[in-house]
């Protein structure tokens, strides 16, 4: 092991010869470096180890700061940096931390042997210290080998007293760092086996999620939501391709409300073309990468964009960024990253497949009751008709030609609302009409026939002219989820929709509100609101809001026993 290096000022005492024994001292301070070896052998988390590998490391050579600096990935500057001896308040006015770029923990890097200094100051390749550091003068640094690999280097500075670090104490912490690289090569073999079985519970979790027969929304909401936590990134998107060649951001899994959802990636942008190529993209700043032309991006720094890619189809896209100024993504985490993405797209065509199945017997079975609503139930109901038409011909009392002229006035308003409703059976999805209010009965004619009977509705202001597509289409989406709900969980027996295109949001601003309410159960309490949380999450995503409260069954002549449930949903035009 190369000899230790000293700056011109060094005081401190040649190393014994050879051939002599282990000095008193040294004799004397083994027990003390056989318990920091045992300190630093307990415990596999990684960075807690590095915490108390500096923390034994300082107590062993009597030094007031210790740290260590973690070599990146490429072997070029810092990746992380712990240290010991500085309190928080003093690192937080000090700021970032060392890059190892340059001055001596950049020398260290350079030429990993070890360096004893009396006098930081007084060595040419220092660099000084950044305003708010503590002084220090004398300086100790060892490398840490992992395996042979160089995984960092710790150093040591101000040994207590004003004295100089001595040959003793290098001998000591050199000890203790190959202790230190064995304790970190086991706390990074745990991480690595751990973080492996956090991405694969994660991809059990999409799979799961996809394939549960759900909204699909949910289920790449799921995704988002995974991604984010498992690469412990700021955020977590799912896009999905345009027609255009862009890609829209469909899911946002973030801690605060995002602007994120519904925006477009523009195929001149150049990523979207690499995505839908197949081919994964990696950043180390987002924010400043010309690449991305989009406002979104201001705040974050290194990024995963991924290609959710099976059997050569090209499905969508996962983005994970982080904050800016975190940490890049390490060689390790982009691999289980792009495993994680493979395995959402074959859970993602799985799911497709799946609603294509169901689709198509859904559609089969939308015309099985069309033509039974036309072949036999209008018919019926046409000669029922005739049957009155010629009663009332026949009776000579007015109350009952009256009567009888009213019950085929009904029986006229039902044919016409099964016609609508066998129109709106065999009108496909590619077929639904641009118009807002238009979209809004085919939801409502739609969810008809499943319910049984047709919920009432009503429009207020110019809906389809101040409502702009991306609120509309969300819109639709909510009142879907919410006549869902009322259709499965609260067998309701009536149903009153609401547009409202005149309300004014708390903020100010002029917007549009959905009002959904039925007389079914109410929602139990501990049931599930993962629908009404994915109302809430497009409302807010939207500048919006979204809330739930009585329903009908509390008005007077209500049916329901709980009260029913009213669910509002509100977004700027």
């Amino acid at each position: 092991m190369a000899a230790p290096m000293e700056s011109s000022a060094s005081s401190v005492p040649s190393p014994p010869s050879g051939v002599q024994g282990p000095s008193t001292e040294l004799h004397a301070r083994v027990p003390q470096l056989l318990e920091a070896m045992r300190s630093v052998g307990t415990g596999l988390e990684l960075h807690s180890t590095l915490d108390r590998i500096c923390e034994t490391a300082a107590e062993l050579a009597d030094a007031r700061y210790a740290a260590i600096g973690v070599v990146a990935e490429d072997g070029e500057g810092l990746a992380d940096f712990v240290h010991h001896g500085v309190d928080e308040e003093t690192a937080r006015r000090i700021g970032r931390f060392p890059d190892g770029h340059r001055g001596l923990l950049g020398a260290l890097l350079h030429d990993p042997d070890p360096m004893r200094l009396v006098d930081v100051s007084g060595d040419p390749r220092a660099c000084g210290f950044p305003a708010h550091h503590p002084p220090m003068r004398t300086f100790l640094g060892v490398p840490i080998r992992v395996q042979e690999e160089i995984f960092g280097n710790l150093y040591l500075a101000e040994k207590r007293g004003g004295r100089a670090f001595t040959d003793h104490d290098l001998t000591m912490v050199r000890v203790l760092a190959t202790e230190a690289g064995i304790a970190i090569g086991n706390a990074r073999l745990y991480e690595a086996a751990r973080q492996r079985e956090r991405w694969i519970d994660g991809s059990v979790a999409v799979t799961t999620a996809l394939l549960s027969g759900g909204d699909a929304d949910d289920a790449l909401q799921v995704v988002a939501e995974q991604a984010r936590r498992l690469s412990e990134s700021a955020a977590g998107l799912v896009l999905l391709p345009t027609g255009e060649g862009g890609m829209e951001i469909v899911a946002v899994a973030s801690d605060a409300p995002s602007a994120a959802l519904g925006l477009i990636l523009p195929p001149e942008s150049g990523i979207a073309a690499e995505l839908l190529a197949g081919r994964p993209v990696f950043m180390e700043d987002v924010a400043s990468d010309p690449r991305v032309l989009t406002d979104l991006a201001r705040g974050y720094g290194p990024a995963m964009l991924l290609p959710l890619r099976s059997d050569g189809r090209v499905l969508g896209a996962l983005v994970t960024p982080r904050a800016r100024g975190a940490r890049p993504f390490t060689e390790g985490e982009r691999v289980l990253a792009t495993q994680f993405a493979s395995q959402a797209a074959l859970a993602l065509m799985m799911a497709e497949a799946q609603r294509d199945r169901e689709r198509l017997a859904v559609f089969e079975d939308r015309d099985r009751i069309a033509r039974d609503l036309h072949d036999l139930v209008i018919q019926r109901l046409f000669a029922t008709g005739m049957m009155l038409e010629t009663a009332q011909r026949g009776s000579a009392v007015p109350e009952v030609r009256s009567g009888i002229g009213k019950s085929v006035d009904e029986l006229d308003v039902t044919i016409q609302e099964i016609r609508t409703a066998i129109f709106a059976l065999q009108q496909g999805p590619a077929e639904a009409p641009s118009g807002l209010c238009t979209r809004v009965l085919r939801e409502i004619n739609m969810a008809a026939v499943p319910l049984g009977f047709k919920p009432s509705h009503r429009f207020v202001g110019p809906v389809d002219t101040v409502v702009g597509e991306l609120t509309a289409k969300n819109l639709i989406a909510a009142l879907r989820e919410a006549l869902s709900n009322a259709f499965r969980h609260a067998r309701a027996t009536r149903i009153d929709v609401v547009v409202d295109a005149t309300v004014r949001l708390p903020d100010g601003r002029e917007g549009v509100r959905l009002t959904v309410a039925d007389d079914g159960v109410g929602i139990p309490a501990g049931g599930r609101r993962s629908g009404l949380k994915n109302l809430k999450r497009r409302a807010e995503s939207l500048g919006g809001d979204s809330w739930y409260g009585p329903g009908l069954g509390d008005e007077e002549g209500g049916s329901g026993a709980a009260g029913g449930t009213t669910v509002v949903w509100e977004a700027p035009h």
